[in-house]
Parts: structure tokens; C-alpha cells; sequence
């Protein structure tokens, strides 16, 4: 397979997907670069070389063209970043775009306007009726599939090579994350440096893995998180539920949780999975006592219960300290660690003390030589506002790539430069 690292780009064309889904203000102004800043070592190669770049991305979901999502408010700041003036082009496969990518010097980039604009990115039909009869949809979705493939075309036409870093959006069949590497051989399609270092991090995590490993569920529910868990059971020597889970777990064994949040339709899964962690040796960690709350704010009164004692009107908004001090015993003692989901409403200043802990265990157990994988939307933003990135082995950008990836899904923006 062909690496970023071993081609040399002189002379060429390159179309690069990246992740440029930055969030912007009232002003669109970016709030956070971090994704524009993890695309510019792979911009840079390319550019350094001798060669130009296409840069595709999406912004938000729009349903059609809307100034709301235009990559142009972000084309400032990319090319400050970069360090060159990014051309842009208004329409992603308009003829301006074909112009000015044929156009492109060696040492030039374009921007080519959001690809989600067009239905054809993302490969489903829009404006369909709620009331559309089977055989409305089914024309539809031919008649997308069909558009789909020449949108994909012209994006491919713009270049000589495919270059794809964009690992938040791998687990996506879309135009530009999958469907164009058909458009290149194996010799010119290829990851970016961010694409390589995720692949690696999540198949170390997988299949390459230090015992004991521990992994860390939080989320608040557990449907959503499933099948995840049923896969790590088959891979973990521990495995520790938190968050809003914990008192779904908590009801199913007949405790009283208050007001706490519950799935009361997955308690019988629960006490499922308690069994086949048995089953499978694998050490489940649950809480045992939690920080509780008369009501979901900041600024309620709290106090602190057992798990399964949460008296009427109250309910667990994060971990207590006995339940700290076991998970982080727990932590300490890992080699492999992956972290996703915080263990209460970290976004309340009240309820981050549970999260801190097991990102200070993490960090702690990092520096005593274990690999440690922090992945998920809020884990990523927990670690970043405890100001403890530093300390982990790596920190994902993909949320929803990620958790695939750990359910064992092939991702289908990999297999397409992997070619399986």
C-alpha cells in the first residue's frame, strides 16, 4: 500500500479530503482549529514537494446550499494556517472549480466549496415527500446513485493523486471519502499523516494489545452503546461502565436510583451483560456510590449516595469518591487503556471531579509505559479541558469512525485505499 510519506507529489495534483467540520460562532468564527491544524502536516508534504492541493471537506448538514455552512468562512484562517493564499471555488463541481484546479501551480492549494451542498456526497435523496410511496423512493434512489457517480468522477478528474485524512468521516461510503479511491490505482491513492497515525492507534488498540487492558465506557445510554461493549468483552481483561449507564445497570439489580436517567426498556440486557462478562472472565467495574443532585443544574444541591440507594427527587450526576478511587486502582494497573465517555455531566463545573480522576489515572498510567486511546466527541473535549492531552498516548479525531472501528466494522474510507 502506497504511504504518504514515500511519494513524492512534484509535479502532481493531489485531491485531499480532510475534516475541516470546525465549529464557528454567531460570526462564523472558529472556536476551535484543532481539525484544521491535524490536516496541515499532510497539506504541507504536498505542497513542500512540489505539487498542488485540492481540499475537500464538508461543514455541518446542510439539505442544499446555505451561506450558514460555506467553507468560505473558513478560508481565512486555513490559508493563515497554511500559509499561502487558498484559492477558492464557489461550487464544488462547477465549472470555476474545474478551471482553477486545472489551473494550479506547484505550491498551490484550492478549496472547493462544502461537498455536502450536493445530495451526491452524501448519496441520499433529498426532498422527497414523508408520504412518498415505495416506488417514489426506490426511482430516488436510483436516480442518486446514478448522479452520485459522476459527481464522484468530476471530483477525481481534478487530480493525480487521492489522498484521504479524514478519519472522522471514514466510516462514511461517501463520494468523497470512498467512492473516488476507485478513480486511482493503489500507487497514487493513499492516507494522510492524521488517517495513518488513527488507523494505527485504533489497530493497536485491537490487535496489538499490552494486558492488562482496560477500557472505560461512560455515555448515558446503553443501547447506544452495545454493540461496542459486546465486542470489548471478547477483547478486555477489564471493563469499566459509567455515566448514565450506571443506573441502568444499577435498576436492573434492583437498586433505587431516584430521578436518575434509565433505559427501563434495557434493564434485561444489562443484567445480559453482566452475565457474559462472567462469562468471559472479564473483570465489569460498575459504581458504587455516585454525586447526586436535586435537579440537573450546576447550581443544584448535592450530596453524595450508594449507587442504589438514590432517594425520590435526586439523581447521579457524576461518579462519587469511592468509585474514584476504584476505577483509578483500576486504571493504574493497565497497559492498554481506551477511553470513551465521561463518567457524569462534565459540562457542569460541579460534576467534572469523577472525569478529572480517570483522566489523571490515565495519564498517570501512561507514564508508567501503558498505551492510552482516548476517542469520542466528549472524552476528547474532557481531556482538553482538563489540559491533559499532553499525557496520553493519542487522542482521536474521529468520534463516530471510532466507536465503528472498535465494534469491528470495516470502515469503508479505509478499505477503499486498502483496497478491501
Amino acid at each position: 500500500m502506497q504511504t504518504i510519506e514515500n511519494y513524492n507529489f512534484a509535479g502532481k495534483k493531489a485531491f485531499v479530503r480532510v475534516d475541516f467540520n470546525v465549529p464557528l460562532d454567531e460570526n462564523f468564527v472558529i472556536t476551535d482549529d484543532t481539525r484544521i491544524r491535524a490536516a496541515l502536516p499532510t497539506l504541507k508534504k504536498i505542497l513542500g514537494d512540489g505539487g498542488s492541493v485540492i481540499i475537500g471537506s464538508h461543514l455541518g448538514r446542510p439539505k442544499g446550499v446555505t451561506d450558514k455552512f460555506s467553507l468560505k468562512h473558513i478560508l481565512d484562517p486555513v490559508s493563515k494556517l497554511l500559509g499561502i493564499d487558498v484559492q477558492f471555488a464557489n461550487d464544488c463541481i462547477g465549472e470555476e472549480a474545474k478551471i482553477k484546479a486545472a489551473s494550479l501551480q506547484p505550491g498551490e492549494a484550492l478549496m472547493l466549496e462544502n461537498l455536502r451542498f450536493y445530495a451526491e456526497e452524501e448519496g441520499k435523496p433529498r426532498g422527497l415527500a414523508d408520504d412518498a410511496s415505495d416506488e417514489e423512493k426506490s426511482a430516488a434512489k436510483k436516480a442518486i446513485k446514478e448522479s452520485q457517480k459522476k459527481f464522484t468522477e468530476t471530483l477525481a478528474s481534478y487530480a493525480d493523486a487521492y489522498v484521504n485524512d479524514a478519519f472522522g468521516t471514514a466510516h462514511r461510503a461517501h463520494a468523497s471519502t470512498a467512492l473516488i479511491a476507485a478513480y486511482f490505482d493503489a500507487d497514487n491513492k493513499m492516507f494522510g499523516y492524521l488517517m495513518e497515525k488513527e488507523v494505527k492507534a485504533v489497530e493497536k488498540i485491537l490487535n496489538d494489545i499490552n494486558r492488562p487492558f482496560t477500557a472505560i465506557m461512560g455515555g448515558s445510554k446503553v443501547s447506544s452503546k452495545i454493540e461496542i461493549i459486546e465486542n470489548l468483552l471478547n477483547k478486555v481483561d477489564n471493563l469499566i461502565i459509567t455515566g448514565g449507564m450506571t443506573y441502568t445497570f444499577s435498576k436492573a439489580k434492583g437498586g433505587k436510583i431516584g430521578n436518575s436517567i434509565c433505559e427501563d426498556d434495557k434493564l434485561d440486557l444489562a443484567l445480559e451483560l453482566i452475565e457474559k462478562a462472567k462469562a468471559k472472565g472479564v473483570n465489569l467495574v460498575l459504581s458504587v456510590d455516585a454525586k447526586i443532585a436535586d435537579s440537573f443544574s450546576n447550581d443544584a444541591n448535592t450530596g453524595y449516595s450508594s449507587v442504589d440507594a438514590i432517594p425520590d427527587g435526586w439523581e447521579g450526576l457524576d461518579i462519587g469518591p469511592e468509585t474514584e478511587k476504584i476505577y483509578a486502582e483500576v486504571i493504574k494497573k493497565s497497559k492498554t487503556i481506551l477511553w470513551n465517555g465521561p463518567t457524569g455531566v462534565f459540562e457542569f463545573e460541579n460534576f467534572t471531579h469523577g472525569s478529572r480522576s480517570v483522566a489523571e489515572a490515565i495519564v498517570e498510567a501512561t507514564k508508567n509505559g501503558a498505551f492510552s486511546l482516548i476517542g469520542g466527541g466528549d472524552s476528547v473535549a474532557c481531556i482538553n479541558k482538563f489540559g491533559l492531552a499532553d499525557g496520553v498516548s493519542y487522542v482521536s479525531t474521529g468520534g463516530g469512525a471510532l466507536l465503528e472501528a472498535i465494534e469491528g466494522k470495516v470502515l469503508p474510507g479505509i478499505a477503499a485505499i486498502r483496497g478491501f
